[in-house]
């Protein structure tokens, strides 16, 4: 197991860190480790989560969406002539 020291707590943090702890009936060591731990979670994304394409398209379904007639190709596209060809 690692360790980690933190330095320059003020003391109204570490207070409330204290009464916290007591409140959950843990350590205040055991309270950090929770807090810190709790907060890396919540900023991983989630195991078979939803991308960011789906959460988009969830989000502005319930506007509906816009079918555009698309007129039929009358020619193949022209590929680029670049000099020195």
């Amino acid at each position: 197991m690692a360790s980690l020291t933190i330095r320059n707590l003020d003391e109204r943090t570490k207070a409330q860190l204290r009464i916290q702890a007591a409140r959950h009936g843990r350590s205040m060591e055991e309270e950090a480790r929770t807090i810190l731990r709790t907060a890396i979670e919540a900023r991983q994304p989630v195991a078979g989560g939803k991308g960011l394409g789906t959460r988009i398209h969830e989000h502005f379904a319930q506007l509906g969406g816009v079918e555009l007639e698309l007129p039929a190709r009358s020619s193949l596209p022209i590929p680029a002539q670049f000099e020195g060809e």
